[in-house]
């Protein structure tokens, strides 16, 4: 047993953490300058953190951070922690034996196909699934009934609901109500939001073939569409996670490697609803919440409303995307 002064001080850390994290989750940085991709070690005990972007915002440097045990980010100032800043080589190395290096590396190992590259699902053994929902460029509005049904189906045993959210630059653009209404929904915790970078322009050709589509486009440049993407999240008051979806599921072996130096782990599905994919324990289900896919959105609502006995047993769930991604690597 630790001795009293050791468990409130042990305390007091939780909590101050906690809070930390929730004022710099909410906060709006309005002015970003030198954001950028940074590598290294930040050290509170007990934590380890790894440091993956560091930023200006009014005068204040800023550190994201993400803790490679629970793939958990969050934004916080350098003074807090003891720092080391390291190449992505040796931050890798340093983390190796972690599960957000680990996913990394598995998502490395799957970049050979052009469509569906990365984490495709989680561990076989959940009784449910983890829901993630594209938000790409649109001018048709949010379809707020796939979170207003989840909350109704859940409210009495998950609470709030956890869902992925792949959204684009573009999209926040266009939407802003629409997001100011998810954000809310999160204030209320009436669901919990894991933001994905899906890409800034979310470029896609009617004409081009898959191999020179979307990301993959001639003049693309990946940088402004990973990092201006997380500046217009942070600039929203949204969390940048460690996630990357690719536009349209397509990438090639490069472009896959491109991302995870970014230290942004792919997912892909293994449960594209639209398509006729059926889930399955454990799977990454995809739907678009943007109104350009009914038939994908109509489809989860009957997979839902078949589910309600199996989801007041607990038996049938939704799963956090970080939580599940984790537990597949967590003692390997």
């Amino acid at each position: 047993m630790y001795p009293e002064y050791i468990k409130r001080s042990l305390l007091l850390f939780v909590v101050i953490t906690c809070f930390q994290q929730f004022v710099n989750a909410q906060a709006n940085y309005k002015k970003i300058t030198n954001y950028r991709v940074y590598y290294g070690w930040a050290k509170h005990y007990p934590q380890d953190w790894m440091i993956t972007r560091q930023f200006v915002n009014d005068g204040k440097s800023y550190f994201l951070l993400v803790n490679p045990q629970t793939l958990e980010t969050k934004i916080d100032e350098p003074d807090f922690y003891q720092v080391k800043p390291m190449t992505i080589e040796e931050a890798r190395t340093f983390f190796k034996a972690t599960p957000y290096v680990k996913a990394l590396q598995k998502a490395e190992s799957q970049s050979v196909s052009t469509q569906d590259a990365g984490i495709e699902s989680g561990m076989p053994k959940q009784t449910g699934i983890t829901l993630t929902a594209d938000l790409c460029p649109s001018h048709k509005p949010l379809d707020k009934i796939i979170f207003t049904d989840i909350i109704a189906e859940f409210k009495k045993v998950e609470h709030p609901v956890p869902v992925a959210l792949s959204i684009t630059g573009i999209w926040m653009r266009q939407h802003p109500q629409d997001l100011d209404w998810l954000k809310k929904m999160q204030d209320e915790h009436e669901i919990y939001i894991t933001w994905i970078n899906h890409s800034f322009n979310h470029r896609v050709s009617a004409t081009l073939p898959l191999k020179e589509n979307f990301l993959l486009e001639a003049g693309t440049n990946i940088n402004f569409e990973v990092l201006e993407t997380e500046m217009a999240m942070l600039k929203n008051g949204l969390l940048p996670s460690v996630f990357f979806r690719f536009p349209g599921l397509v990438s090639d072996k490069k472009l896959v490697y491109e991302i995870t130096d970014f230290g942004l782990i792919p997912v892909g599905t293994d449960a594209w609803l639209a398509k006729g994919q059926q889930p399955q324990a454990g799977s990454i289900v995809l739907i678009h919440g943007n109104g350009n896919e009914p038939l994908g959105v109509k489809d989860f609502i009957k997979l839902l409303k078949s589910k309600t006995k199996s989801i007041a047993k607990k038996q049938w769930l939704l799963y956090d995307l970080r939580e599940s991604v984790d537990e597949e690597f967590q003692g390997e």
